[in-house]
């Protein structure tokens, strides 16, 4: 699929379209029937008896609980909450349990879909690691209105944490720099990233991690656009750049191999619903 802005990949909220409408986080709940969006620890379970979609209806009874989930909002006008059910909950035939990132990879949902189920990944992983006060160790409760806490005890306010990530890539006359890491599948490439450091804009972001990673400096930063990224919550933010200097020095401790390739002679690349996989296709042709 090929998208025209960043705006419109998955896992941003201009995927959603107009389906989607949040509620603000603890306004009563009907308990009306709607759409439930269940994980089992990190995989998300999935209808998969008569194509892939979310389950559906009442609340299933195979969940084994009475909790009515998280409401986030409606889809189409149906209310849409997140469950989670214990790690050892077996799911019945025609149901699907995979991590979300295979569910992207895999292309199981529609792009307004899987971005639906990114926000309620981002939302769970926010909600699991915030039940205790990380300052005392006292209860949270709900700021009205946000996803934010407030500690009982201390007062101190938390609110959810979006991890900045830069990606680059750059060229040299007809070729491009990519890398590899090991656990990718086997002979695919992409383009440096990494995260910024206490202290660092962007721009430093991005040159600092080109260079830490391959040995090469650029120049001519250019941004191009991010990408919501649940995984569990970074923001991904893309660039492109010229080569300025240097040879190729692998840092092995990160990566795998470092080369320059031929525009016309690319190894395989992750799909453009990606932000790097929009970039090379936008931007390294």
């Amino acid at each position: 699929m090929t998208y025209a802005d960043s705006t419109n990949l998955p896992f941003n909220s201009g995927a959603l379209r107009d389906g989607f409408a949040a509620v603000k986080p603890g306004e009563p709940d009907s308990g009306e029937p709607g759409i439930w969006i269940v994980f089992r620890g990190n995989e998300l379970v999935l209808n998969a008896g008569d194509g892939v979609s979310f389950i559906e209806g009442k609340l299933p009874e195979w969940c084994g609980i009475s909790s009515k989930g998280i409401l986030i909002g409606t889809w189409k006008g149906v209310p849409v909450r997140i469950l989670e059910v214990e790690t050892g909950t077996e799911v019945p035939a025609g149901c699907l349990a995979e991590p979300l990132l295979l569910t992207f990879f895999q292309a199981r949902l529609a792009d307004d879909l899987l971005t639906l189920a990114g926000l309620a990944q981002q939302i769970l992983c926010w909600e699991r690691k915030n039940r205790v006060c990380s300052l005392c160790g006292g209860c949270m409760e709900r700021i009205p209105g946000t996803w934010g806490k407030k500690c009982r005890g201390c007062g101190h306010e938390h609110f959810p944490h979006i991890h900045p990530c830069t990606l680059v890539l750059v060229s040299k006359g007809d070729e491009l720099l990519l890398i590899r890491k090991p656990e990718w599948p086997p002979g695919y490439y992409s383009i440096p990233s990494g995260f910024c450091d206490f202290g660092e804009s962007l721009e430093e972001c991005a040159r600092r991690e080109v260079e830490e990673e391959t040995g090469i400096r650029i120049r001519n930063l250019r941004y191009v656009g991010s990408q919501s990224w649940p995984f569990p919550g970074q923001l991904m933010i893309g660039f492109i750049a010229d080569y300025a200097g240097g040879e190729i020095v692998v840092e092995r401790s990160e990566l795998e191999d470092a080369a320059w390739f031929r525009r016309d002679s690319m190894p395989p690349t992750f799909s453009s619903g990606s932000i790097a996989g929009w970039i090379m296709e936008n931007f390294g042709k």
